[in-house]
């Protein structure tokens, strides 16, 4: 009988698609990056996806994010994301968490109750956090690493963080990661020179960190290939195995 996820299931098998189906996936961020995760990830089947972002839809988003539209202004982005997700797919177990990633809310999440583990965030501790309680856990973590202030969705790859270079994010990364004893992490990066924003005072007060600027295609490649990433790990052992 067809259903969403027919065509899908011709590429990789049915036993495949029950592993989708059974698995559990934690979003960490649900903005330019994460919010096109999400959407891979629901359109190919996974059967429960835990949404984590404490940030509202505000008009600059609409640029790049796949949840941001007019309508959608003012809404949290996880809501918004979840109501997209069950709209996909009816069947999914969408669970939200209004929250910003640090230490300090760790504890909310048991990370040995996911199958995968998705690090879309901007800050190097909440990155840091989320990829030592992922180690400790024994669950796959893959990690975005920046893609602001870049225009070529071309030069993104997939690689461990010791084998990355340019990224400023990457190289932070890499020194606190060795401090920590962290002998590998899959990430995806872009060798891109990142541009210098022209300057907008209406958006960037004084005293704040410069906004990067983005497109609609940079983020949304970067986030569809983690999605590929996950898809892949998780069906690794079934593949295309048929009945």
């Amino acid at each position: 009988m067809l259903n969403e996820f027919s065509r899908t299931q011709l590429i990789y098998g049915k036993p495949a698609m029950d592993k989708l189906a059974s698995s559990r996936v934690a979003v960490f961020g649900v903005g330019g990056v994460g919010g096109y995760v999400v959407e891979a990830l629901a359109r190919s089947g996974v059967g429960a996806l835990d949404l984590i972002d404490n940030d509202k839809v505000c008009i600059t988003n609409i640029n790049r994010q796949i949840i941001a539209t007019h309508k959608s202004i003012g809404e949290y982005k996880v809501d918004a994301a979840k109501e997209r997700v069950l709209d996909i797919n009816p069947q999914c177990k969408v669970e939200i968490y209004k929250t910003f990633y640090l230490p300090e809310t760790a504890d909310q999440f048991d990370f040995k109750n996911y199958d995968y583990v998705v690090d879309a965030i901007d800050t190097v501790t909440g990155k840091i956090g989320i990829i030592m309680q992922a180690k400790e856990a024994g669950t796959p973590v893959i990690s975005s690493m920046g893609a602001g202030n870049k225009t070529d969705p071309a030069a993104f790859e997939v690689a461990d963080i010791y084998k990355t270079s340019i990224c400023p994010l990457a190289k932070v990364m890499r020194r606190e990661l060795r401090k920590r004893g962290v002998e590998s992490l899959k990430v995806v990066y872009s060798r891109e020179e990142a541009l210098t924003p022209i300057g907008n005072p209406d958006e960037e007060p004084s005293g704040k960190r410069s906004i990067p600027g983005s497109t609609a295609f940079v983020p949304s490649v970067a986030g569809l290939i983690i999605a590929g990433e996950v898809i892949k790990d998780l069906t690794a052992k079934v593949y295309r195995i048929e009945e």
